[in-house]
This record gives structure tokens, C-alpha cells and sequence, in this order.
């Protein structure tokens, strides 16, 4: 979609289709021939949040849709009522739309309301064959703003793209999605300013001493990948090297202690952390944000076969910790385990890994927040601050250490899942938290929030979860530094 913004009126756009932001006890920013007027006034235009009233005036659309009150108009209530408004443009045939924002609207609300519209336009569709009627939709957007909002508008679309890109590579099936795909994906990247991207298959993995991130991949005759992307734009701010760790399991059948059947097809969303990782670190790249970055996606598949790693096997990580495997299907934090080693050696500074690791965590949070933990109160904020603004929430659960006392193994230093079903997120991330070491960390849990959101803007399949608030942790960190 084509999106551009203008102070100018919306009427001189060409919008076939105007779309009018109703804030509670304000007037409309936009009119036509007192169409708008007319629905307010009978009733059937209302300020209340989401609510959707339709007129026609002069050949052209006018769209009310309902913000609330301005106290409450925060970007993600927008995004929302962005993605009402355009689900209900497409029903109505509109080709092209203008979004009208209310009186005084910043740079936020401009953002939200892009972000929302191309979330909302978003279709996977790479595996059906579907006609050109069925994919019409509207082709372009102008935000008509009383002010200039060309940086925001251009900002969210980069990063809006970043996150359809996250979506697309979560919603493929996993005979295509392959680690190598994965990695392919990233290799994109190579040759842009202040970028190297490198991959590692099995035999390096092994090299290394990987040994945990090896077990999982050892079922599986796809070749895993251990992708590092280092950013270091001239100019990086003077602040610690920020340091992204993603699981990519691409197919998770829980190997030897396999998954049942049941909606086992969506275990091709295991890959998500890693997903969002890839795209938040093309957005951050994109935009050419001042952070020295590495970023770092353990991609493998997780298969029973004669060769799986088997309950009660023990594995060596690359620090040379060993872990009793009593639960192939805890795979993840095994992969991150080492993955987090890696970056840290890198010269990770500050680290946040994100993965769809526990279904304790749907069980605890549903799909509203994202589980958040970590080892230093004040990066945990930063990680919990970057995603309250930009709509991607994370709740913090405490690590104690009781919950640490439950991975001590007695065959081996750890064991890779506890025997008794209690706190199993926090469990996982006491499991991470030694891999971590010293080096400020938090853990985002998202398996509730990776596919399904529910959301005007993602109701099914992958959401690109995580890329919005890494990019925005990356901003925060770049402008803290400056």
C-alpha cells in the first residue's frame, strides 16, 4: 500500500474513501456537506471506541469511527480503531483512503493509525490461488494531519513492514520455513552500511560446543542454523552493545516426548522469537538507528527419530554446564541456553531473548501480555516500558531463589524441566537465567502472544509479536545515550 500524509484538507487528496476520528466531546476535523453532522446528530455516529458509522457525500465516503475520550486515546486504542476502520473500507470496495486525525493529533497518534491500517491490510496468501477480486483492497493511505507528521508516518511504515515481513516468515509452513530458509532470509542484509550476517550449520554448531542447541537439532536431517547479525552503524551511540537472542524451533513435534496430535500443525509458530528478531533488526537497520546490535537466532527442528536426544540424556552447553534432558519437548530454552552463551561472547551488553517457550505462560497471561523476566530491575523496565508504548505488553514475574532450586538436577547440574508442574515459566527462565550470567538480561515469554492474537489487527496467524517494542528498546537506547 502507498501511504503518504498531507495538511492539506482531506478532501483534496482523492480519497475515495475518508476515514474521521470521533473524539469524545470534541468536534469532528473533518466534514462534508454536513454529512458527518447529520450521523452525530440522528445518533448513528458515535464517539464510543470502535463504533462505525457510514455516509456518502459529493461521491465520497465518509467512515466515522469512534476514539472515546481523549484522556483515554492512547496509540494502541488508535491502532485499534485503525484496523476497525479499515477492515470495514475493504468490505465497502474502497480503493483509496484518507485517515482524517482529530484536532492537535501528535506524531503518536499519526504512527498509530498507519501501523493499525497496514497490520490490519495484511494478508498471507503465498499458498492459495486467489483471484484478483479476491485480493483487492484499498491501495493507498494519506494521514491528514494539522501538522507535519512525514517522519512518524514514514517511521511506521518501515516498521510496519518489518512486522508483515515477521508474519509472512511465521505463517509459511514449516516444509518451506526450514532453518536454511531461515538464515537465507537473513542473509537479505548482507551489504548494507554497518552490517555482517553469518550463519553456522551443524558441524559448526558442534564446533563450537554447543552441545545443547546440537541435542535438539540431532533428530532432524534439515541442517540447523546459528545466525549472527552485528550492526555497527558510524555514529553508534557510546552506550552497551544491545544483544537480541530468538528461538526459531521451525517445526516442534516435542521429539521423543512427542506433542499430541491436536493443533500440533501450529507448532511451525515456534520459530516466532526468532522471526521477530530477524525483522526488528531489519527495521532497526532500516531506519538506521545508532546502536551496535548483535543479534543472534537459533533455528532448528525439533524431530523424534533414532538419532533424537532422548529422556534422561545428558547435554553439555558451550560454558560447559550439563542439563538432564528429562523432557525433549523443553527444547527451547536447551537452544537458548547456548544461544545466549553466543551473544554474550559476541559482546552482547545488555540481553533480551525472545521465544514461544512455555504454554504455562497462556495458561497464566492469555494472549493480552507476554511473560517478562529478568535479572536487573532497571532493564526489565526499559523491556516493559518499550513494549506499554507500543502496545505490545509484558507483565514481570519474579525470580526467586526457590524457583532456582527446582532446575538443579541431580545427574547433572540442570535439568531441562522441573518434575512437578509448578511455575513452569518462571522455572524456564530461572533455567536461562544461568546461561545470562552477569550481563543485564530479561526474557520475553510469548507463546501466548505470537499467533492468535486476537486483536482488530492480527486476529489469526502470526502476529510479529516483539518487532514494535525491540525497535522501540533500540530507540529508547540509542536516544538514552545521546
Amino acid at each position: 500500500m502507498d501511504v503518504s500524509s498531507t495538511t492539506a484538507a482531506p478532501s483534496t487528496t482523492g480519497a475515495d474513501t475518508i476515514i474521521v476520528g470521533l473524539v469524545d466531546g470534541e468536534a469532528p476535523a473533518f466534514d462534508l456537506g454536513g454529512a458527518l453532522g447529520d450521523l452525530l446528530a440522528s445518533g448513528e455516529a458515535k464517539p464510543a471506541f470502535k463504533r462505525l458509522a457510514l455516509a456518502h457525500a459529493d461521491g465520497t465516503r465518509l467512515l466515522a469511527v469512534g476514539l472515546g475520550s481523549r484522556a483515554e486515546l492512547t496509540a494502541e486504542r488508535a491502532r485499534v480503531a485503525a484496523a476497525v476502520a479499515f477492515n470495514r473500507a475493504r468490505e465497502i470496495g474502497a480503493s483509496s483512503l484518507c485517515w482524517a486525525l482529530p484536532a492537535g493529533s501528535g506524531e503518536d497518534l499519526a504512527g498509530a493509525v498507519v501501523e493499525g491500517s497496514l497490520l490490519a491490510a495484511y494478508r498471507f496468501d503465498a499458498f492459495k490461488q486467489t483471484s484478483a477480486d479476491d485480493a483487492k483492497g484499498p491501495g493507498a493511505l494519506v494521514v491528514a494531519a494539522d501538522t507535519d507528521v512525514d517522519t512518524a508516518v514514514a517511521r511506521a511504515v518501515t516498521i510496519t513492514e518489518a512486522v508483515n515481513h515477521a508474519r509472512d516468515l511465521q505463517n509459511t509452513p514449516a516444509n518451506e520455513m526450514t532453518p536454511t530458509a531461515l538464515a537465507e532470509a537473513a542473509l537479505e542484509l548482507r551489504g548494507l552500511p554497518g552490517v555482517e550476517v553469518t550463519f553456522e550449520t551443524r558441524g559448526g554448531i558442534e564446533a563450537r560446543g554447543m552441545g545443547c542447541f546440537a541435542g535438539v537439532a540431532r533428530g532432524s536431517e534439515e541442517e540447523p542454523a546459528l545466525i549472527t547479525i552485528r550492526y555497527e552503524p558510524e555514529g553508534a551511540a557510546d552506550a552497551p552493545v544491545l544483544g537480541f537472542v530468538g528461538k526459531a524451533v521451525t517445526f516442534d513435534s516435542g521429539g521423543i516426548s512427542l506433542k499430541p496430535a491436536g493443533k500440533m500443525h501450529e507448532m511451525k509458530f515456534d520459530m516466532s522469537g526468532g522471526a521477530a528478531v530477524l525483522a526488528a533488526t531489519t527495521a532497526i537497520i532500516r531506519l538506521g538507528l545508532p546502536v551496535r546490535l548483535i543479534s543472534v537466532i537459533g533455528a532448528t527442528e525439533n524431530l523424534p527419530s533414532g538419532r533424537s536426544v532422548k529422556p534422561g540424556d545428558v547435554l553439555r552447553a558451550m560454558d560447559g554446564t550439563t542439563v538432564e534432558v528429562n523432557n525433549t519437548d523443553a527444547e527451547g530454552r536447551l537452544v537458548l541456553a547456548d544461544c545466549l552463551l553466543h551473544a554474550r561472547n559476541e559482546g552482547a551488553e545488555r540481553l533480551v531473548d525472545l521465544a514461544t517457550l512455555t504454554g504455562a505462560i497462556v495458561v497464566g497471561l492469555g494472549s493480552t501480555y507476554a511473560g517478562l523476566l529478568g535479572t536487573d530491575d532497571a532493564w526489565v523496565e526499559e523491556v516493559r516500558a518499550a513494549g506499554e508504548r507500543t502496545g505490545e505488553l509484558a507483565w514481570r514475574l519474579p525470580l526467586h531463589p526457590e524457583y532456582a532450586e527446582m532446575v538443579k538436577g541431580d545427574v547433572a547440574d540442570l535439568v531441562n524441566a522441573t518434575a512437578e508442574r509448578k511455575a513452569g515459566s518462571i522455572t524456564a527462565a530461572e533455567f536461562l537465567r544461568r546461561f545470562a550470567g552477569d550481563v543485564p538480561w530479561a526474557h520475553l515469554d510469548i507463546a501466548g502472544t505470537a499467533w492468535g492474537l486476537g486483536r482488530a489487527y492480527a486476529r489469526k496467524g502470526g502476529s510479529g509479536f516483539g518487532v514494535r517494542l525491540l525497535v522501540e528498546l533500540a530507540t529508547a537506547h540509542a536516544a538514552a545515550a545521546s
